[in-house]
């Protein structure tokens, strides 16, 4: 059973990444993460995360980490991709 933090934690990922219109390949790059690794990570699939990784999720969308891991959804600070 996922923790109320995680579902949270999930919920601000897609969002936000959904909100920038980047693909989970394009997010995992920007974060520094492999694309295969930030897929298991947004789908719930790697509910243990090092501390490095979340830091690295905030660092993506322009966050620091305790705004990422708040009860409400956070602005992101990092600029939207331009749709082509």
């Amino acid at each position: 059973m996922k923790s109320s933090t995680l579902k949270r934690l999930l919920n601000h990922l897609r969002q936000l990444r959904t909100g920038r219109h980047l693909t989970q390949e394009a997010f995992a790059e920007i974060a520094g993460l492999s694309y295969k690794y930030y897929q298991a990570v947004e789908t719930g699939k790697k509910p243990d995360l090092r501390l490095s990784t979340l830091d690295r999720l905030a660092k993506g969308h322009g966050l620091e980490l305790y705004e990422l891991l708040s009860p409400t959804l956070p602005r992101t600070k990092a600029k939207a991709r331009k749709k082509s």
